[in-house]
């Protein structure tokens, strides 16, 4: 679906932006691998046959250096995977600092990245920006402030730049993932998976967190011209984790009778 596009997928060193990378490498795109993690970057780019560039996306500078290396390797941008995240969160304890920190990383990079490429997709007569929401973007969860705002805003900012992108042929669409295989769940149960799908079968239809190879074909999708109608939109690739509910997948009424 992709042959001949040139994509950059920001945080691309980590696990689940090498299912990303690898993804729309099979779908034929040259793959441009962002992320300040220099290993595990190359690590990535060399799996999906593309390059790696050093990019810290809170610099301007490093940025536009990555917009540059792209178009000087492949002649141009295609599609822009805005993946890289924080997950810096301390709920009401959260520093002023922190939220700034969270909020730079998860909402602000993606908007300057959208800007940056923004005329070279213009040049190529259109492209296609993915922004990396989160269920976390519609339901409140306890002890957790920065992290769930922050993706929210990533909802709204995809319709912002919808808007204003569509003239140049540049459609914008947000994924909100559910629990998902990751570098943050396979640190929390120390590369336990049986542990992550059993704590998350409660909250998701699928009974299991979502592969990141799963979701990556969702990204893959909207990326391509396959999707040529689809912007502005936000799509859950969450298990069904956002159309369960507070009663999730139990009978509650009977509970009355008994």
């Amino acid at each position: 679906m992709l042959t001949g596009k040139v994509a950059i997928v920001t945080g691309g060193a980590t696990l689940f932006g090498k299912a990303v990378a690898a993804t729309l490498a099979e779908q034929g795109a040259n793959v441009v691998v962002a992320d300040i993690d220099d290993a595990g970057g190359q690590a990535s780019a060399s799996a999906a046959g593309g390059i790696f560039v050093h990019t810290d996306i809170t610099d301007d500078a490093q940025v536009a250096d990555l917009v540059a290396r792209t178009v000087a390797e492949f002649g141009g941008v295609d599609v822009l995977v805005n993946l890289a995240c924080s997950y810096g969160d301390e709920g009401a304890a959260t520093t002023r600092a922190q939220w700034l920190s969270t909020l730079d990383v998860n909402l602000v990079s993606a908007a300057m990245l959208g800007v940056a490429v923004q005329p070279l997709m213009a040049a190529r007569g259109g492209g296609s920006i993915v922004n990396l929401s989160s269920i976390s973007s519609k339901c409140a969860q306890t002890g957790r402030w920065a992290y769930p705002v922050s993706k929210a805003a990533m909802v709204q900012l995809t319709r912002n730049m919808a808007m204003d992108f569509a003239g140049d042929r540049i459609r914008v669409n947000s994924v909100s993932p559910g629990w998902t295989w990751s570098a943050i769940m396979d640190t929390l149960t120390e590369g336990n998976r049986a542990k992550t799908d059993s704590v998350a079968a409660a909250f998701h239809l699928t009974k299991r967190a979502g592969d990141p190879e799963e979701v990556a074909k969702v990204i893959a999708f909207l990326a391509s011209d396959a999707a040529s109608v689809v912007t502005g939109a936000d799509w859950a690739a969450d298990g069904g984790y956002s159309a369960m509910g507070p009663e999730q997948a139990a009978p509650a009424i009977p509970l009355l009778m008994s």
